[in-house]
């Protein structure tokens, strides 16, 4: 139980030379559910695009090379996820293309209406209030801009792993949601647009939802 608890720790914040072999496995791990989900949204070269989550920082890297005009910034309340997304990210940090920051989702450091874009990949299922960290979310957000969250594993899917994960994972803390739950979440918390996307075959899925424009009046 103890080494199973210490696994579901480093999942939700890497440490030491574990964390650090753990951050590596996820860079590779988590790349083709990445690709996956962004292929379903259009992201342009001049957005501005946080990931929320960064961990190893593949992610960002995958977003930099398409967001060639804009920036795109990292968060992590890991201090070993911060380290190796500068790594991985160094080149693109020294052109001023991207910015890796320690912090929290429930707090984040950015102004309001700063991000065409929000991603979160394999990490709201840590997140501490889910329902006050979407509307954290949302208010960074651009008005029109856009939370994509991804993930490998959700409850309802019909492979092993998630069956496995429906089981046992809850007990973790982890917030292992439904599809229906996913809409619910986004919906409730004021995003417009919301979109659920799977993959049943592999158990993946993607829900997105923007931030609406306000109308104009007097």
């Amino acid at each position: 139980m103890a080494s199973e608890k210490m696994g579901v720790n480093q999942c939700q914040k890497p440490t030491g030379w574990l964390g650090r072999f753990l951050l590596w496995n996820m860079n590779s791990r988590h790349s083709r559910v990445t690709d996956w989900g962004l292929s379903n949204i259009s992201i342009r070269k001049q957005d501005i695009i946080l990931d929320v989550g960064c961990g190893g920082g593949r992610t960002v890297s995958k977003l930099a090379a398409i967001a060639t005009q804009g920036k795109v910034y990292g968060i992590d309340f890991s201090k070993a996820s911060v380290a190796m997304a500068s790594r991985t990210n160094r080149q693109s940090i020294a052109a001023a293309r991207v910015e890796i920051l320690e912090g929290s989702v429930s707090h984040l450091p950015f102004k309001t209406d700063m991000f065409d874009l929000v991603t979160a990949v394999e990490t709201h299922f840590w997140w501490p209030d889910l329902p006050s960290d979407m509307r954290e979310v949302l208010r960074i957000l651009k008005p029109g801009g856009m939370l994509i969250v991804i993930a490998e594993i959700y409850k309802g899917a019909k492979t092993k792993t998630a069956k496995l994960a429906e089981k046992y994972l809850p007990m973790s803390g982890m917030k292992f949601l439904s599809a229906d739950e996913h809409r619910e979440l986004l919906e409730t918390a004021a995003y417009s647009d919301v979109r659920i996307i799977e993959e049943p075959g592999k158990g993946w899925i993607c829900a997105t939802g923007r931030k609406a424009i306000a109308l104009g009046g007097g």
